[in-house]
């Protein structure tokens, strides 16, 4: 099968689908190049699949996917994450529907085959009606290639892939800085906001790092604020840039002042922030205050990493591609795991403020990405430009690609990596 689609659409094919400065509209709806997506792209590389804080004991589990493939995060009993397809050997059927839990292992519904946390068979019933030489070691649970970076976890189908440190490459200082929203505790998630939407997953792959949309889809969003924040927020004047990282990973900096959240706690605390730093004050030094509510409020950047995760501001914003023409959103909050009920309950009041389900970011975000992709069937051989910023590529520190922060420069980065991996 995988043969045969890759014959169909030639690389040559496939690589004159994405200029330097635009893409072609194919690219969001041909269902050809989906599945091929699946294989050579979600198929060979590394791809985020939960958070260590999602399974922080022997056991636990969240169920996800791999592409368009099920697949289980479990920690085992010595404290080994795992990434298991969730078939079972047998007749295929899914071991096991929860979201999350914590399981001793994994026993289908159908037939009732077992497996442990490590993905090893435990046995099978009626074990005589199968031959002498049936082997339990010969029908584990299929494993993926499992690593991680600062509580990140990601795993990849592909054996011969570069290790997760050289992958995500230059995007490590980032996420090092993005995870002192902790304030001095440990990054945990907190719940999460699921949507659906009727649209390309590279849609949204483009979206976290294009910030020349803010203030036409969010000027709600930026009318909902006071005018401190507002002023925050009304970031393309600013000195923000937009950093190719490498690999397909980018970086936008809207607020360059919140770039590390432990620089300069001497400043002035927000209005909005000055009654949590009260009720912060009965119990913690001005220091640790200073921390806490500065990490509170979020990092000034979107860190985007290829192909599915994006560390945006003070979330995490996970894509599924479902079809050619559908992908599943999830928003998963972040709190300090341990850390003052006070600083957390505010930071989910911001969270929801934007990205929750009856808040400003989410629906208008929606509905834009809605209208790109019903747009994109008028002119089926027209293109998607991509050419705001050209003239920053090969101009940053070091010769890399930057441009302002209303640059495309991180979608060209992205594009970049598809058509090396597409064509490879």
């Amino acid at each position: 099968m995988q043969e045969a689609l890759i014959d169909k659409v030639s690389d040559s094919d496939l690589g004159a689908l994405v200029k330097e400065d635009r893409v072609h509209t194919s690219l969001y709806n041909d269902e050809h190049i989906f599945k091929l997506e699946m294989e050579k792209i979600f198929g060979r590389t590394w791809v985020w699949v939960a958070h260590e804080s999602e399974v922080p004991n022997p056991g636990d589990f969240v169920t996800t996917h791999v592409g368009l493939q099920p697949a289980i995060v479990v920690r085992d009993k010595r404290g080994t994450v795992h990434v298991h397809l969730n078939r079972c050997r047998h007749r295929a059927a899914t071991v096991c529907e929860a979201r999350k839990g914590n399981a001793k292992g994994f026993v289908c519904p159908y037939h009732g085959w077992s497996y442990a946390q490590d993905g090893s068979m435990l046995g099978v019933p009626l074990p005589k009606g199968y031959s002498s030489d049936f082997d339990k070691a010969d029908y584990a649970l299929v494993s993926l290639r499992v690593e991680s970076y600062a509580g990140l976890i990601f795993a990849t189908f592909n054996d011969e892939a570069p290790s997760l440190d050289e992958f995500l490459g230059r995007a490590k200082p980032w996420i090092d800085l993005f995870m002192k929203q902790g304030g001095g505790y440990p990054v945990g998630t907190s719940g999460e906001h699921k949507f659906r939407f009727p649209g390309n997953w590279k849609i949204q792959l483009e979206n976290t790092t294009d910030a020349y949309h803010f203030p036409i889809v969010h000027k709600s969003f930026l009318n909902s604020l006071d005018a401190q924040a507002e002023e925050l927020f009304s970031f393309l004047d600013g000195d923000g840039f937009v950093e190719d990282l490498g690999n397909g990973h980018s970086v936008m900096v809207m607020i360059p002042e919140l770039v590390d959240l432990e620089e300069n706690l001497d400043a002035p605390i927000p209005e909005r922030f000055k009654e949590l730093a009260e009720e912060l004050a009965a119990d913690y030094s001005d220091e640790e205050v200073r921390r806490i509510v500065r990490a509170v409020g979020g990092s000034g950047f979107n860190l985007n990493l290829f192909p599915n995760l994006a560390c945006s501001m003070a979330f995490f914003r996970v894509l599924r591609p479902v079809s050619v023409e559908e992908t599943e959103i999830r928003h998963i909050a972040i709190t300090m795991d341990g850390g003052p009920e006070a600083a957390n309950r505010k930071r989910l009041r911001l969270h929801e403020h934007f990205q929750g389900p009856m808040g400003f970011g989410s629906p208008d975000d929606a509905e834009a990405w809605e209208r790109v992709q019903r747009g994109s069937k008028a002119g089926p051989d027209m293109w998607i430009m991509l050419n705001r910023g050209t003239d920053g590529d090969g101009n940053g520190p070091g010769g890399v690609n930057r441009g302002d922060v209303s640059a495309e420069t991180g979608m060209r980065a992205a594009y970049d990596m598809w058509k090396r991996m597409m064509t490879a």
